[in-house]
């Protein structure tokens, strides 16, 4: 559905997106994290066609978006702070959103008004942070998009109404393979939604993965040995990625399989073997390390 390659964007002498190549299918929720200047935003706006590339290959659909109507009639983006014109209230913006978008859905917008609360005729401008994100939101899935790209949609947003948008997207994709591009400096919120997630660090993607196989590959396992065991030795046999070591306990985060784990912990006779919970944001923690980057600055502002 989403196809780039080598995208090159510059403000000045400012790289914003450097080489950067990713491919999102359609009916997929992609999940896009990175600290504040990472390249997020830029990429979703190259996306929606507001920006134009200056290097590299940027398609939707097989078709490309920038200066391109009938693409960009299906891609919607719901930026961090969201635009609305000035002195409107929601029933004009409704309006608004109407003529550019054929397939808007009346029965969507009155469901999310009525769930989000919202006033249709008082002035977006008067909105709460949290009710402008709602606002834009609500506009942006009644338009029935191919495309939605939200940007930081969840901040701002009480758990309940966090719920409402993670149901609506969910069902969007599930019913009409809607396909959503998520960013958010929390990975713990895209761990929920997402299908897939990609790190963006200074314009450049790091890294991009199937959260479903990507937690299959690493685990967190505690093994006891009453016996000494020398800890170059497990690495020797497993492709640790972190151990840390307490008397009796030791504490591995290891790649493979976990039946491969125990199998090769067998040898050293440990007392007992347990897996423990490991977290999306763990596992991109280690993984970054491993690859030689200070995951706090990857992920927190």
């Amino acid at each position: 559905m989403i196809r780039a390659e080598n995208l090159v964007k510059r403000f000045g002498e400012f790289r914003a997106l450097d080489d950067v190549s990713l491919e999102i299918e359609e009916g997929s929720i992609y999940g896009l994290v990175g600290s504040n200047g990472a390249g997020k935003s830029t990429l979703m706006r190259c996306v929606a066609g507001i920006y134009e590339p200056e290097e590299g290959h940027l398609s939707v659909g097989g078709e490309p978006v920038y200066e391109n109507p009938a693409v960009k009639a299906g891609v919607v983006l719901v930026a961090d702070e969201p635009w609305f014109i000035p002195q409107s209230t929601l029933a004009a913006m409704k309006k608004f959103y109407k003529r550019f978008y054929p397939q808007f859905d009346e029965e969507i917008y009155t469901e999310l008004a009525e769930a989000f609360s919202l006033p249709e005729k008082k002035k977006i401008g008067t909105f709460s942070k949290g009710m402008k994100r709602q606002a834009a939101f609500m506009l942006a899935m009644a338009a029935r998009p191919q495309v939605v790209m939200l940007d930081e949609c969840f901040d701002g947003l009480d758990p309940v109404k966090r719920q409402i948008v993670r149901k609506v997207i969910c069902d969007a994709v599930a019913e009409r393979k809607m396909t959503a591009v998520i960013s958010s400096h929390n990975l713990k919120e895209l761990d929920e939604i997402c299908d897939t997630v990609g790190i963006l660090h200074k314009g450049r993607l790091l890294y991009s993965k199937d959260l479903d196989s990507l937690k299959g590959e690493v685990h967190k396992v505690q093994a006891v040995f009453m016996q000494e065991v020398d800890r170059a030795e497990l690495e020797k046999v497993l492709p640790v990625m972190a151990m840390e070591v307490r008397g009796k306990f030791f504490t591995l985060i290891v790649r493979g399989s976990l039946e491969e784990i125990q199998a090769k912990l067998a040898p050293f006779n440990p007392a007992a073997v347990e897996a423990m919970p490991l977290t999306l944001e763990e596992v991109f923690l280690y993984e970054m390390e491993v690859m030689g980057y200070d995951a706090n600055v990857l992920f927190h502002d």
